[in-house]
């Protein structure tokens, strides 16, 4: 009978070191699982997994709101922006031979629309004039002088 009891005991000493083994083996894993665990939850109020996906929750919901309130708002910025002075052409020129330097000039104040105004200027030697003309679109009813339209084409970036 202890011919045979010696291999049963060496396979139950075998099976026992192994379980041994895969119980240290699981020990780690779950004092791993528990460390991370807790590094999750370390600024959870509860402590909680449910507690941190609460929170994240909570947050992304914010942000969301938030972004939504931005793009509201950079929207209404947008729109309101085209009405705003934004192309600027100008030109100074020598309208007369018998004065010397360019005196007089052609300003063009327009949004992006190219509605907004043209202003004028021609120099002489008795008198200064300053004229304005009204553009919508880029065009206007009245008629423009060379510089003028050169000065039109320098506000829409074409000169």
């Amino acid at each position: 009978m202890t011919s045979t009891l010696f291999p049963i005991v060496v396979v139950l000493a075998g099976l026992a070191t192994v379980a041994l083994g895969l119980a240290v083996w699981l020990a780690v894993r779950l004092h791993r699982l528990e460390r991370h665990y807790r590094l999750l939850t370390t600024d959870a109020a509860g402590g909680s997994l449910e507690a941190v996906l609460e929170d994240h929750v909570q947050r992304v919901q914010e942000a969301v709101r938030r972004v939504q309130e931005l793009d509201t708002l950079t929207m209404r910025l947008e729109r309101n922006s085209r009405s705003h002075l934004q192309r600027v052409g100008f030109l100074r020129f020598n309208p007369f031979r018998d004065t010397g330097g360019d005196q007089s000039f052609a300003l063009v104040l327009a949004d992006e629309g190219g509605n907004g105004v043209v202003v004028s200027s021609l120099h002489s030697r008795e008198v200064t004039r300053v004229y304005a003309k009204p553009l919508v679109a880029w065009q206007t009813t009245y008629q423009l002088t060379d510089e003028e339209q050169q000065a039109i084409r320098r506000a829409r970036g074409e000169a």
